[in-house]
């Protein structure tokens, strides 16, 4: 049994090591967190000791196969509970990860089962993310960041990579959603800013920053 801190330390581990193909470094771990080095070296331990974790001082953290599946675990519930408050309770997408991080940590499989069941078994989240079954399979979409696109280039957004409230308000404000249909008019060389095409109507102009965080599939 993790507690709700080691969860989120494990979860937050488990997305890093998603996007490297080295160890976790301890530094990455606390910025993601925004907690001191120390306090990350001191769960870490933690962690090890109860086999989720695979430690070696100043070579990083990975994670282990038991670690693995119950990150997939916590991730599993997270997204579902996105997903109800979203489609159920209509909840807003920018105002739901906020109480999908306390309901996360509710250890009850069953729940989880007949949720996962109630929601006719979502194969993906309000953000476009996967949510992984209860042996923590899941498929990812084919998909590009809108930065990679070139010129004439179009697709439908499929997903987004920040989930950060504010950042979902804009979209929504700008027109931007799961499902749109977006066009590349021209690619700014100077800053790397886009014009684009939502829904083969308006032409609006987004950030570098805001195109990273722009999931689209072709």
């Amino acid at each position: 049994m993790l507690s709700f801190a080691e969860e989120n330390y494990l979860k937050t581990i488990y997305h890093l090591s998603q996007e490297t193909d080295s160890a976790v470094t301890t530094n990455a771990i606390a910025d993601s967190l925004n907690t001191k080095a120390a306090s990350v070296t001191d769960m870490i331990k933690k962690l090890s000791k109860k086999g989720v974790l695979s430690y070696q001082k100043y070579k990083g953290v990975q994670v282990s196969k038991t670690g693995e599946i119950a990150a997939l675990q916590v991730i599993r519930k997270h997204r579902l509970w996105e997903t109800f408050l979203v489609d159920k309770l209509k909840f807003n997408w920018d105002q739901v990860h906020e109480v999908a991080e306390q309901l996360e940590h509710i250890n009850s499989d069953l729940l989880i089962q007949r949720l996962d069941e109630f929601l006719a078994y979502p194969k993906y989240d309000p953000h476009g993310d996967p949510i992984p079954d209860e042996n923590g399979l899941f498929k990812s979409k084919p998909r590009v960041a809108l930065d990679q696109c070139l010129d004439g280039q179009s697709g439908i957004i499929v997903a987004v990579k920040d989930s950060n409230s504010a950042f979902l308000k804009y979209l929504d404000k700008i027109g931007l959603y799961l499902g749109a249909k977006i066009k590349i008019i021209d690619k700014v060389e100077f800053d790397g800013s886009l014009e684009i095409q939502i829904d083969n109507k308006k032409s609006t102009f987004i950030s570098k920053e805001v195109s990273e965080n722009i999931w689209i599939t072709e």
